[in-house]
């Protein structure tokens, strides 16, 4: 990643420090400060319940709690591009920098990478691939770039998650990143 991220920082235009800390902050919260690059879809069923409730009822959420698989097809298919009947909520579950989720997003990245994630969905966290597909998903395809570029942390979560989940540990997340840039946050 540090490798990669000057020229990557310039191809996409995050020209400054604070457009940079405040994807990289978004990143940290996204994936567990790079531990977890892959969704832990291994919930219990109190949380399914609490998480997705239009998607699992408590009688539901009983029985498909600690199985990944089961809980991500359920969860995810029938949208952001997923086909209902399929496993594509699994195989196109959270992952990367940015947790790029959905058939519709792998489709765009493949589409804008020139590499078949849609065939291949694990390349999308291939070390080759890896910080591009965030960076990509982060400027491109959610559009936060002019967020970062203002430090809109609100309506950055929103286009990058879909919701504000993890808002005020995003918001400390950007503010160490901001420190660490040299920016007074």
């Amino acid at each position: 990643m540090v490798a990669q991220a000057p020229a990557l920082f310039e191809e996409f235009g995050l020209g400054t420090a604070v457009a940079v800390a405040n994807m990289m902050g978004e990143f940290t919260e996204e994936c567990g400060g790079g531990t977890e690059v892959e969704e832990n879809l291994n919930y219990r069923a109190a949380q399914l319940h609490s998480q997705w409730p239009s998607h699992f009822s408590i009688e539901l959420a009983e029985q498909l709690q600690h199985n990944p698989r089961a809980i991500a097809n359920q969860a995810y298919n029938g949208r952001m591009g997923n086909r209902v009947g399929t496993d594509d909520g699994w195989n196109y579950r959270g992952r990367d920098p940015a947790q790029s989720t959905g058939r519709d997003a792998y489709g765009r990245l493949a589409e804008l990478m020139k590499v078949d994630f849609l065939n291949h969905p694990d390349l999308v966290n291939d070390t080759r691939y890896f910080f591009r597909v965030g960076v990509v998903d982060f400027v491109t395809i959610c559009k936060c770039l002019t967020y970062a570029q203002r430090d809109d942390e609100v309506n950055e979560t929103r286009h990058l998650n879909g919701g504000l989940i993890g808002l005020r540990q995003r918001e400390v997340s950007i503010e160490l990143w901001m420190r660490a840039f040299g920016v007074n946050a």
